[in-house]
């Protein structure tokens, strides 16, 4: 995929994407045992996934990776998110009301079926294009710090 193999991406982002899905799983079980919605919100995988975005961006140029490598990692990123929220939206529907359903933190849609559909089809596009674009910016940025000549 983009020159690398599927197994490099995931070998580059395993330290991210294990503690993406931590935070996750921890956020919708502490949701479960009964915390509350604001409690729950303090374990985010958002701030996890924006640093990460950062992170990809500045380690991307010294380990040979391009603007298109920038793509994947974004893309097994989000679908790792969205596949935990996936996991939060059908138990909700299945009677197990937790963090991932709750109004405040799925835009106020009613139909949890809807809500589901969205994280599946544009919940996946979206993120996935916005941490492409960002991650590409900080490559850049480091690209251009990187190419300086160090003063003697």
């Amino acid at each position: 995929m983009f020159g690398k193999p599927v197994s490099e991406y995931l070998r580059f982002q395993a330290p991210v994407l294990f503690l993406l899905g931590l935070v996750g799983v921890l956020r919708l079980g502490v949701s479960l045992a009964g915390a509350s919605d604001k409690t729950a919100a303090f374990l985010s995988m958002n701030v996890i996934g924006w640093l990460a975005v950062v992170y990809y961006g500045v380690a991307a140029h010294g380990r040979g990776y391009g603007y298109k490598q920038l793509l994947p990692l974004g893309f097994f990123q989000i679908v790792l998110q969205q596949a935990i929220c996936v996991v939060g939206i059908l138990l909700s529907i299945a009677g197990y009301p937790n963090v991932f359903a709750a109004p405040e933190f799925s835009f106020g849609v009613q139909n949890q079926w809807l809500h589901l559909a969205s994280h599946l089809t544009v919940g996946i596009v979206v993120p996935t294009l916005l941490f492409w674009g960002v991650a590409s910016l900080v490559l850049r940025i480091t690209k251009g710090f990187s190419s300086r000549p160090v003063a003697a």
